[in-house]
Formats: structure tokens, C-alpha cells, sequence
């Protein structure tokens, strides 16, 4: 297999796998048609790959949601996974306890059942518990997270719903996914299936995990499609942390690419955070200067709580989201080929300048907007000369690089406004039918969220999730990054045999660190082309 590939690439020995055209991409898929239409023209899609709005549709069937507030059971995977589920708890809890709500009691009391619903149950000693399952291959890290919980008084876990062992994946996602998954499946859904069952109803799974490591990332891509399996019509959003550029794990490249195209099979939603984008923002926006990871783990939380924290997703509404999740889902993903999402919040800055800041809602919307075009990582530093394409300017679908330069193309935006005079906000701009992709109409592809309740010391603050080209860049330099590594090896063994025909092998690119656990050239090879087709599918935008 590996002297055909090399002979086939005679003129370049490590090209990538090719993507499908994009005539083929669009062919019947996408012409004239809304994603959960185009999936039902001759497109039938499998369990795992069905449009968030048919699973919505699904999970409200003979059920009457006005009434039924539903509860997100959070999974943390490995040692990132659970810092910054509880640094996200923490922030939660914080800001249902805080006295900064700028709201009447009554809807600050509203918006704080809604959370706790959400969040935690309530038990006997009349302390929070978390709604979630800690997992690792390793004790430390779950025994710290718990006792800083206990010790909070404010919230706490159940100490039975955690699951450890005393060694490590070794940044192995092969060793996660292949050895520690089959082995503590069981016990790991045992813990999940408990979780579920004190839910009054169960909205989804929010899982946390890193994409560098091997617990996270394998035995977390593992979980997530036994996630799929034992609660098929519940949704599953992935909460992904993106390795540094620099590097952490001399194999990241390979755990993430083989991470990311096993959670497109099973998950809802990616979620993504960039470590490199947090860590900007800390030194940047929030002064730091000594950067350590609960800073980072803190301001990810902030954004997270930014987010799933309730707020009314009806213009006018009077009652919180029920359904967190499903809501979210049916927002911002039209069809299963477009699973990626990115967030950007406004404001961030020290604590101890908010006293002596003022914004208005044009302005952090002026801001929020052009982010959004220019794929802005933050307010600082914005590209304001990146505008969207003219009216009625079109571009060959051949061509899609011919686009105004930088144009981020969105499928699906989703801003969540929090603080006071959020009624009288003008978010026409949000709807301009250029920031979108032309198979979706406008007005189904933006949505906003409000509530007059302040989150997190914020007089005024907006988020917004977007289904876009936001990651389309560093996707296609962490699979680039894989695949040279990758198929170095192939070409070297092809150099090898041609000229030192009595060497059997070379150094594999350290692919035999993945082999002895089961995981074979052909299984990254098809992660790489999975992939390979979801960067073509945002590229064509």
C-alpha cells in the first residue's frame, strides 16, 4: 500500500488526500434547499449524523416543552477536561449568587431556578451538586477538582460520580480511545446512565475535553460515540480545546485530527476554544502578566457561562430556554456536514477597570459585527477595512478564494445580549443576507438572545456563537501539520527501498506508538479524508 502511494506521487510526495469537488459537494445537497431539506432529497442521513433540528424534533415529540425545563448533564474528559468544568461550575454558581444582576428580584429569582435546573440538583444538605461525571486515567487531578468544589461551600460534586484510574494515556489517543475506553466503558456509563436518571428530563451532554492529550482526547472521542449509542435522540455538544501552535504533545497534530473526525461522526456540535486565542486574550485584554492555566481556565469559563447561562430566546419572551441544547443546536446547525462552532464575547478586561468603563450597545454591536467579518479573534487588533461582498456580487463556485479578502462566510451567527435596555437594540445588521451562505435563508440564519439580567459584574456584555469560517485556517494547518508528518514516512520508505532495498523499514513518523493499540495507517487515513472534506464543505461557502 505504501509503495503504490508513493509511486503515485512521484511529483509530490505528500500530498494531502484530495477533497471533493465542489460540484459534487453541492450537487443535490445544498442548491435551493435549507439543510434539514437538503438532508431529506435522496440524502438519508444516518443515526449519528441527523440535522440538530430533526433530532430537536424528535426529543419534542408528545412532549409539551413550555412546561418542561430540561437539565444538560456535563461529562469532563481528562485533566483539561475537568479544570475547566469546574472553573465553568464556579462561574456559573458565582453569578447566580452574585448580587449584580441589574434586574427586579423577580426575574433575577427566575433566572436563578432556570440555572440551577440547568446546572445542579439539589440534595439533603441543601449544597448545589453538580449535574456532571468527572472521568481520568488519573487520580490527581480529579481529587484536586473535587476538594476545590467542597471547599467553595457554594456547590460541590458527587463524590460518587467520578471515575479514575492510576495510569495515563501517556498523550496516547490511541491508547484512550482503543485500551481505556473498552476496558472502563462499563463503569464510565454506569456513572453517565445515573447522572441522566435524576434529570426530571434530559436536555443533552456537554462534554469537556482537550484535543492534544491521549484521556481527552481518545478515551473522550470513545465516550462521546457511547454517548451516541446509549441516548440516541439526546444531543451531544463537544466542548474542544485546541492544542497551542508551538506545541504541547509532540503528537498533537495526530491525536486531533484523529479526535475531530471521530467526534463529526457522533457529535451534534464542536464547540471550539483556541489555547493560543485565550492566552491573547489574557495577556492583551486582561493584563496579565504571569499567564498560568487557571487563568486561561477562567476566562474560557466566562465565555461558556456567556453562553448557557438562560436567557430568553423569544423576542418579547417571558419564560427561559427549556431546552438549552436543542435550542442551541437548532440555531446554529442547519445540517450535519457544518458541526463547527466558534465564540467571541465583548467585553473582557480586568475586574478592576469595569468601575471606570461605559458601553453602549452600538458600540459592542459595531464591534461584535466586524469580528464576525473580519474572523476577528477579539476586539483589539480588528481588520475594519474586511467588508462583505457587494450586492449582487457572486463567485464562481470554482473560485471561492475570489471572495473580498479575510470575508468570513457564515451559515449560521447566534448573539446573546445580557444587561439592561436589551429591548431596544437594532440588530439589523446581524441580518445582512451577504454574511451568508446562499443556500440558507437569512432570516433562519441569525437569531439573537436577551435578557435583562447582567452576567458575571458586566453592566452590558455580548456573545456570539457562530457557525462559520471562524476555523476553517487553523483546521486546515493542524490537518496540513498531521499529514506532512504522516507522509513522510511513506515517502521515506519508498526512498528506502529504492536505493537500500536490504532495509526493511524506517522510522515511522511515530506511527507505531498508535499501531500497537490498534489503530492502523488506514484508520488516519480515513480521518484525514473525513476531514479533508470538512474543510472543502466550509471553503465553498
Amino acid at each position: 500500500m505504501r509503495i503504490a502511494l508513493c509511486e503515485a506521487r512521484t511529483a509530490d510526495p505528500c500530498p494531502r488526500p484530495a477533497r471533493i469537488s465542489s460540484e459534487h459537494a453541492r450537487s443535490g445537497l445544498f442548491e435551493g434547499a435549507s439543510g434539514s431539506e437538503a438532508a431529506g432529497k435522496g440524502h438519508a442521513a444516518p443515526a449519528h449524523a441527523r440535522s440538530a433540528a430533526q433530532r430537536l424534533s424528535e426529543g419534542r415529540r408528545g412532549l409539551n416543552t413550555s412546561r418542561i425545563r430540561m437539565s444538560i448533564v456535563t461529562v469532563q474528559l481528562g485533566q483539561c477536561g475537568n479544570q475547566i468544568g469546574q472553573e465553568l461550575f464556579n462561574a456559573v454558581c458565582a453569578d447566580v449568587r452574585g448580587t449584580h444582576g441589574l434586574c427586579s428580584k423577580k426575574e433575577n429569582e427566575s433566572y436563578r431556578d432556570a440555572c440551577k435546573e440547568r446546572f445542579f440538583r439539589e440534595e439533603e444538605s441543601e449544597v448545589p451538586v453538580a449535574r456532571a461525571v468527572l472521568v481520568d486515567m488519573e487520580p490527581k487531578v480529579i481529587s484536586q477538582t473535587l476538594s476545590i468544589a467542597a471547599r467553595s461551600g457554594c456547590w460541590k460534586y458527587d463524590d460518587r460520580s467520578h471515575f479514575c484510574q492510576k495510569q495515563g494515556s501517556g498523550n496516547n489517543w490511541a491508547n484512550g480511545y482503543s485500551v481505556h475506553g473498552p476496558r472502563h466503558k462499563e463503569a464510565i456509563m454506569n456513572l453517565v446512565q445515573k447522572e441522566a436518571e435524576k434529570c426530571d428530563r434530559l436536555g443533552g451532554f456537554f462534554t469537556i475535553m482537550s484535543m492534544a492529550g491521549g484521556t481527552g482526547s481518545g478515551l473522550g472521542a470513545f465516550v462521546t460515540q457511547c454517548l451516541r449509542d446509549a441516548f440516541p435522540t439526546s444531543f451531544i455538544l463537544n466542548h474542544v480545546i485546541w492544542p497551542y501552535g508551538t506545541g504541547e504533545v509532540i503528537v498533537q497534530n495526530y491525536n486531533s485530527v484523529l479526535t475531530l473526525s471521530h467526534l463529526y461522526q457522533s457529535s451534534d456540535a464542536l464547540l471550539v476554544h483556541e489555547n493560543d486565542v485565550i492566552h491573547k486574550i489574557c495577556a492583551q485584554l486582561m493584563n496579565m502578566k504571569q499567564i498560568s492555566f487557571r487563568d486561561v481556565n477562567q476566562v474560557i469559563a466566562h465565555q461558556l457561562g456567556s453562553v448557557f447561562q438562560p436567557s430568553y430566546t423569544a423576542e418579547g419572551g417571558s419564560r427561559y430556554s427549556r431546552n438549552p441544547l436543542g435550542d442551541l443546536m437548532e440555531t446554529l446547525v442547519p445540517h450535519p456536514e457544518f458541526k463547527m462552532l466558534g465564540l467571541r464575547n465583548i467585553p473582557q478586561m480586568p475586574e478592576n477597570s469595569l468601575a471606570y468603563s461605559t458601553f453602549s450597545w452600538p458600540g459592542l454591536l459595531k464591534h461584535l459585527r466586524q469580528m464576525l467579518i473580519a474572523n476577528a479573534q477579539m476586539e483589539e487588533g480588528i481588520d475594519w477595512q474586511v467588508r462583505p461582498p457587494r450586492p449582487g456580487f457572486s463567485i464562481p463556485s470554482s473560485h471561492p478564494t475570489n471572495k473580498p479578502l479575510h470575508f468570513n462566510t457564515s451559515i449560521a451567527n447566534l448573539v446573546i445580549l445580557r444587561g439592561k435596555d436589551t429591548h431596544s437594540i437594532d440588530l439589523g445588521s446581524f441580518r445582512d443576507p451577504s454574511l451568508y451562505t446562499s443556500w440558507l435563508n437569512p432570516q433562519d440564519a441569525f437569531n439573537a438572545w436577551k435578557t435583562p439580567r447582567a452576567f458575571n459584574k458586566y453592566e452590558k456584555s455580548a456573545s456570539l456563537v457562530s457557525n462559520s469560517q471562524f476555523l476553517l485556517k487553523p483546521l486546515d494547518n493542524i490537518v496540513g501539520k498531521a499529514w506532512n508528518m504522516f507522509a513522510s514516512k511513506f515517502f521515506t520508505d519508498f526512498q528506502c527501498l529504492i536505493h537500500f532495498p536490504t532495509v526493511l523499514s524506517t522510522p515511522r513518523a511515530y506511527i507505531h506508538q498508535y499501531t500497537k493499540f490498534g489503530i492502523e495507517e488506514e484508520d488516519f487515513l480515513d480521518s484525514f479524508t473525513a476531514l479533508e472534506q470538512v474543510i472543502s464543505s466550509y471553503t465553498l461557502l
